[in-house]
């Protein structure tokens, strides 16, 4: 089958490996049909490492997908031959202290799709998971819409984990696919101002379109004081999508005492800071993203309720041959770009 590989930074090349076998009763044979671009794949791509995770060449990135069960092994009960499926590309092993209290996402031996060191990505034709992560998806969602229920899932359990309330006053620092797919859920709870900031106008017209009440670009004005004229008590929830220093900075003013901090960016440095005194003085509450946990079948019944319409994300299309293009554009911001897809 072909294989899109990672052979440097910035460096990629299309290949020929043996197709995967399924070899245990558990084991799922899918054909990729859609593969999302994200920007965790990016920094692989750009840097070819994100913390201590370090790319060794080659190696194949990609998570974010969807397909259609083409085998199962004998065991296997969930999905069978010719359904469609959105995939959790997470793969724990149920048995861990941290599985046994319902945390898989932190699972002690936690394998994750194109994650160095665990497992290859999905930018492949063909892949094998394991039965837990195939969730099979009604004829009424589309594969494009399969693909982008991993990002949505994260926002979901995003805005799960910070204990949204009817009526609260928001802000999603930061609106690639990571803050919209926050934004979605966040409206379904029904936040009463959504406040969006991004260095992308193009991106902050995605967001008004979608349901922002304001939005703002921090380089062209200070968000900070304009949120907080039209908020003067402050905000309750800050979901930080961009792994920026500043904007976390920004999120510590611009939440009220009690406020949460929901930390979903991926920084591209070690280490980050707090201004203490404000953010011990308002005793804000500080809650880190680790992906998602169980939040896959809570997004599938979002898009298929027609309750969120995600494929508006969706800007760019691509083939498995021009898969390098699609990274370049995502690296760059190019063209508008909200999320490429590569069509395999």
């Amino acid at each position: 089958m072909k294989s899109v590989t990672l052979t440097g930074i910035e460096k990629m090349a299309i290949v020929d490996v043996p197709e995967p076998k399924v070899k245990t009763g558990h084991d799922v044979l899918i054909k990729v049909d859609v593969v999302g671009i994200c920007g965790s794949d990016v920094h692989y791509y750009t840097t070819g490492r994100i913390g201590s995770q370090v790319v060794k060449y080659p190696f194949r990135v990609g998570h974010e997908f969807s397909g259609t069960v083409m085998e199962t092994g004998r065991k296997v009960s969930r999905v069978k031959k010719g359904d469609r499926v959105a995939v959790d590309p997470a793969m724990f092993c149920g048995k861990c202290d941290q599985c046994r209290a319902g945390r898989f996402h932190t699972c002690r031996k936690l394998k994750f799709l194109g994650c160095p060191g665990q497992a290859e990505g999905c930018l492949c034709e063909y892949i094998v998971m394991p039965e837990t992560s195939c969730y099979p998806v009604p004829s009424s969602i589309s594969s494009e819409e399969a693909a982008l229920v991993e990002p949505l899932s994260i926002g979901y359990y995003s805005v799960q984990q910070s204990g949204l309330k009817k009526g609260a006053a928001i802000a999603i620092l930061g609106c690639g696919p990571i803050g919209l797919s926050v934004l979605l859920p966040a409206k379904c709870k029904e936040a009463k101002r959504i406040y969006v900031t991004d260095k992308i106008d193009a991106r902050l017209k995605v967001a008004k379109k979608t349901g922002a009440s304001w939005v703002g670009n921090p380089v062209k004005e200070d968000v900070v004081a304009a949120i907080a004229q039209k908020e003067p008590l402050l905000l309750d929830v800050v979901y930080e999508c961009c792994g920026q220093q500043e904007a976390i900075d920004q999120a510590i003013e611009l939440l009220k005492p009690g406020g949460t901090l929901m930390l979903i960016g991926i920084p591209t440095i070690d280490r980050i800071s707090f201004c203490i005194d404000k953010m011990r003085r308002k005793e804000i509450k500080i809650q880190n993203v680790r992906r998602q946990n169980e939040c896959v079948h809570g997004a599938i019944d979002l898009v298929s309720s027609g309750k969120v319409r995600p494929m508006f994300m969706i800007t760019h299309t691509f083939s498995l041959f021009e898969t390098q293009k699609a990274f370049d554009l995502v690296k760059d911001y190019k063209d508008g770009v909200v999320k490429a897809i590569v069509k395999i």
